[in-house]
């Protein structure tokens, strides 16, 4: 184990983290040196479209007599609980800071998730080949954020190869051996699983203690699963076959389960038999932002639900459970760690299982009081009456924003625009701002951070981290379509905005609806008043075309009846929304 190191690359979205992983793949032989072939370690193509990392991916490197397993770790927000197992899984960081950006959001949220996990923390300046490149000034942001001397920070260009190797020496020379904890027993820690048809759940571990063999009888300790070990193997960084797997190293086992439920993410792997305490799991995290998921077409339910449960077992931060919708019939509500989350779990199950969906607009957890105790509610359906409800409680975030201090007032400004309060602001350096601001977190998921971007020219980064709950004026707002309330378009909302959000929910409605052939009023309605509202007018037929000549009073008389009829059909009538309509609404 001494010739073992186990490291992970953190950084802030786009910094460059998968771009170094290339270059130590290259200089370590592991992969040929083909330029063109980038973001090796970036599996999907979602990944390679976006430029951004999904999904943590290990990779097994030979170099100097020493085995380095690196696993290459998401930037963004949304992603951070890929982050936090794979920290569980070493023992070493490179945090990774570009020069022409400096320390950004999520550059702070990923360094403390690795120093509360006690990792060694190598600090490393990347991009210093381009003009704009502010080196010294980035180093010393570095420095003053880890009371360390400048000289302790590396300078590198993962791009142009530029001082990569003299970092892999540091690797080996700073990053501690793994350490067994008994040397007689056997245990793994499971910090990642995919589903494979043929050989069931294959589980990425982590030998903590012993070693495993192809043939062993396994069991997980969570959920006591028994299992044999089908395959072992490393990442190179595509998965190749070997014996065993012994202590400090990283692969994977081919358990053969084929319940995905059965494999957690954080459950132990022993030998059975074995009879040892089962290693402690990193915090499962919550999902805090729900969207409802329908198939365009209501004979997919079944394949949606499979490939689900299929997304699922690869990431475990995101729930599913059966609803349904008017004019979208069966659903899921799903849960996600955020919008951005929502959208690559999205596009992932049109692209890797071929489903049309609709996505609704995505909203939190509440909790509420009621006369019956206190339950938590995601969606405008299960809202209790109004004259039952005691007390509504919403999840609150602290938000952090850095960006360049020229922007400090147009950051004010969009802040503004949403419920909140100011906790600290603080200067990086004296060109960079860290705004500190306590929010609502409906408030942020929907729009905000493309607002935030749009008002800072790019530049501003942010991170959030939900920190409990506080008491809400908030209201559920019907809308009314012919005075019949359509439950697929009701909505939480704030009561002090409840008028704007009502009216852009009818203009919107007015514009998708066919007109009638009569008057259809549209109106929104909260705690049994009307306080918005638009009219489609009717939809015209000239009941005269038929008419060659003659009195003028045969007119007047077919205009009067047609008059009298809309009256009626205003009175009696019902709208039937087309589908066409709801997928609209919702897929605006």
């Amino acid at each position: 184990m001494e010739k073992i190191r186990n490291f992970v690359i953190i950084s802030h979205i786009d910094h460059g983290k998968s771009t170094l992983a290339d270059r130590f793949l290259e200089l370590t032989k592991t992969i040929e040196g083909d330029r063109a072939g980038s973001q090796h370690l970036d599996m999907m193509d979602l990944e390679k479209e976006k430029g951004i990392t999904i999904k943590m991916q290990p990779a097994r490197m030979k170099y100097k007599d020493y085995i380095l397993n690196l696993i290459d770790t998401p930037g963004h927000v949304d992603f951070a609980y890929e982050v936090s197992r794979s920290l569980a899984a070493v023992e070493g960081a490179i945090l990774l800071v570009d020069a022409t950006k400096g320390i950004q959001a999520q550059t702070l949220a990923n360094l403390k998730a690795a120093q509360e996990q006690g990792l060694t923390v190598l600090p490393v300046v990347n991009k210093i080949d381009l003009e704009h490149a502010k080196i010294e000034e980035t180093k010393k942001e570095i420095a003053n954020l880890l009371d360390i001397d400048k000289k302790e920070i590396s300078t590198i260009s993962a791009k142009e190869g530029t001082n990569v190797e003299k970092l892999l020496d540091r690797v080996i020379e700073e990053v501690p051996g793994p350490k067994t904890k008994n040397d007689n027993l056997n245990r793994a820690l499971i910090f990642d699983s995919k589903y494979n048809s043929y050989k069931g759940v294959l589980a990425f571990i982590r030998v903590v203690d012993g070693k495993f063999k192809e043939g062993d009888k396994i069991v997980t300790a969570a959920e006591e699963k028994n299992s044999e070990a089908k395959e072992l193997g490393f990442f190179s960084p595509q998965m190749v076959k070997t014996k065993e797997i012994k202590e400090g190293e990283i692969g994977y086992i081919a358990t053969g389960i084929k319940e995905p439920g059965k494999v957690k993410v954080g459950d132990t792997v022993l030998k059975k038999g074995d009879n040892i305490e089962p290693l402690p799991g990193y915090k499962e995290p919550k999902p805090v932002v729900f969207a409802g998921i329908y198939p365009k077409d209501i004979d997919q339910f079944g394949n949606l639900k499979k490939a689900l449960s299929e997304l699922r077992l690869n990431d475990s931060s995101f729930t599913f459970e059966v609803t349904s919708k008017e004019g979208l019939g069966r659903g899921f509500t799903c849960g996600f760690l955020g919008s951005l989350h929502a959208e690559i779990v999205s596009e992932r199950l049109k692209r890797e299982f071929g489903l049309d969906l609709v996505i609704t607009s995505p909203t939190v957890v509440f909790k509420i009081k009621t006369e019956e105790g206190e339950k938590e509610v995601y969606s405008a359906t299960a809202w209790p009456d109004r004259n039952k409800i005691k007390r509504i409680k919403e999840p609150w975030v602290n938000l952090e924003i850095v960006a360049p201090a020229r922007f400090y007032g147009s950051i004010t400004e969009v802040l503004e625009e949403i419920e909140g309060e100011y906790d600290q602001v603080e200067y990086l350096s004296s060109e960079r701002v860290l705004v500190n601001y306590k929010t609502p977190l409906k408030d942020i998921v929907v729009n905000f951070y493309d607002h935030l971007k749009g008002a800072t020219e790019g530049f501003a980064s942010m991170n959030y981290e939900v920190i409990g709950y506080r008491e809400a004026d908030l209201v559920k707002l019907d809308i009314l379509v012919a005075g019949e309330k359509k439950e697929a378009f009701s909505q939480i909302v704030r009561k002090e905005t409840s008028y704007k959000k009502a009216r852009k929910i009818l203009r919107r409605l007015k514009k998708h609806l066919p007109p009638q052939l009569f008057e259809v009023p549209l109106q929104g309605k909260v705690e049994g008043s009307i306080i918005a509202r638009e009219t489609i007018k009717a939809r015209r037929k000239d009941v005269t075309a038929p008419l060659y000549g003659g009195d003028v009073t045969r007119k007047k008389k077919l205009l009067e009846n047609q008059k009298e009829r809309k009256k009626e059909m205003k009175k009696e009538g019902r709208v039937d929304i087309p589908n066409k309509v709801f997928l609209k609404m919702f897929g605006e």
